[in-house]
């Protein structure tokens, strides 16, 4: 029977044997085949066996699927004995009794996982200045409440404190 082996380190070893005609492989629970590894996609791809024959189906996956190198877009063709990449994770498709794919060169590995939000370094380090213009959302309020408010509060102020002057001198007198 069909079966798929992750060659990855830290999941070395893991397999899956391929039962039913369509088997979902990603990240979550609800897959068949389920690797907990950050750049494979909560639902990744999808091994689907028409005839003797075995396919890989990518499910818009964020990292990517990879066949001999090559970035699966809709289906590729499995080869028995070959490797296919899921996101960062290798993967060997091996069916018993088959003659084994020769093992390809171990090409550079460009698929990055993608970060789940920003660090507050990396936003200290980007060294952008963001200006806003008047007509954004975000543009500075005007400074006109705010003025008036400290003209109003001097004026009472000066009142209140020639009114305090007033009685003094108003009270002084009458001893």
């Amino acid at each position: 029977m069909a079966r798929l082996v992750i060659l990855s380190e830290g999941l070395t070893g893991r397999s899956h044997e391929l039962k039913v005609e369509k088997t979902t492989v990603g990240r979550v629970e609800d897959n068949a085949f389920q690797i907990p590894e950050p750049s494979v996609s909560s639902h990744h791809c999808e091994i689907i066996q028409r005839g003797p024959d075995f396919y890989v189906h990518d499910l818009n996956s964020t990292n990517g699927t990879f066949v001999n190198g090559q970035q699966v877009t809709n289906e590729a063709l499995l080869r028995p004995g070959g490797v296919f990449r899921l996101g960062t994770v290798d993967v060997r498709f091996e069916v018993p009794g088959a003659p084994t794919a020769p093992t390809p060169k171990k090409l550079p590995d460009h698929t990055t996982a993608i970060p789940q939000g920003v660090k507050l370094n990396e936003l200290d380090q980007a060294g952008k200045t963001v200006t806003f213009d008047k007509d954004s959302p975000f543009a500075k309020k005007s400074d006109k409440g705010t003025k008036l408010f400290i003209v109003v509060a001097i004026a009472a102020g000066v009142l209140i404190l020639g009114a305090i002057i007033f009685l003094i001198a108003t009270f002084g007198k009458g001893e």
